[in-house]
């Protein structure tokens, strides 16, 4: 089982493993030409793709989208947001896919208002990372300038390569977890979801 591998044993797996999806390869090489500081590409797309490749189906299944996180704090406005939203829509515009790109250093000033629960502001997009509602999600790649795999990922691998869904209540609330591995357990029975904590 992967999941009980040495971590160095697990993050080959996990190169190995994301390098099946194209459309996550192409967009890694298309973020990396954007230049944004402190990004990843993050969340369901990396760990789904896992548990495709562990279950035997094609990569890029039940994939509903593709999280880019980057961390600017120089410009908090909306408009210099947008301004790299829309260049990211032109780089990816050709592919079939949603690819959805967001300054984590903005976080704070419209997370409330969405989720109902204030957020404090991140220091770095892998703080972001951090507290996304299951651990699970708690995972970040990114190629460097000279091919290497850059990996973020706080809580380890082996959940993610033994499909288990574990509950990370820091911030998200619970409906959205909830909501999510609704979602994830229709897509892929095999999953494990922990419950929410009382």
């Amino acid at each position: 089982m992967i999941g009980r591998l040495p971590l160095d044993e697990q993050l080959a797996a996990l190169e190995a493993a994301l390098a099946r999806n194209d459309v996550l390869l192409e967009v890694l090489d298309r973020v990396g030409v954007l230049g944004l500081p402190g990004w990843y590409v993050t969340a369901g797309c990396l760990f789904q793709t896992v548990w495709n490749v562990v279950t035997d189906r094609p990569p890029t299944h039940g994939i509903k989208d593709y999280d880019v996180f980057y961390f600017d704090a120089t410009d908090l406005s909306w408009e210099a947001e947008d301004a790299v939203i829309r260049a990211a829509a032109e780089a990816f515009a050709d592919l079939p896919v949603h690819v959805e790109v967001r300054n984590e250093a903005r976080v704070h000033l419209w997370y409330e208002q969405k989720f109902g629960v204030p957020c404090a502001p991140y220091p770095s997009t892998e703080a972001a990372i951090d507290s996304f509602a299951a651990t699970t999600c708690c995972l970040g790649v990114r190629q460097e300038p000279d091919g290497r795999w850059r990996v973020y990922a706080p809580h380890g691998l082996a959940d993610v390569f033994n499909l288990v869904v574990r509950p990370n209540p820091v911030l998200a609330p619970r409906a959205v977890y909830e909501a999510k591995t609704a979602r994830w357990r229709q897509q892929w029975p095999e999953v494990t979801v922990l419950d929410w904590p009382a």
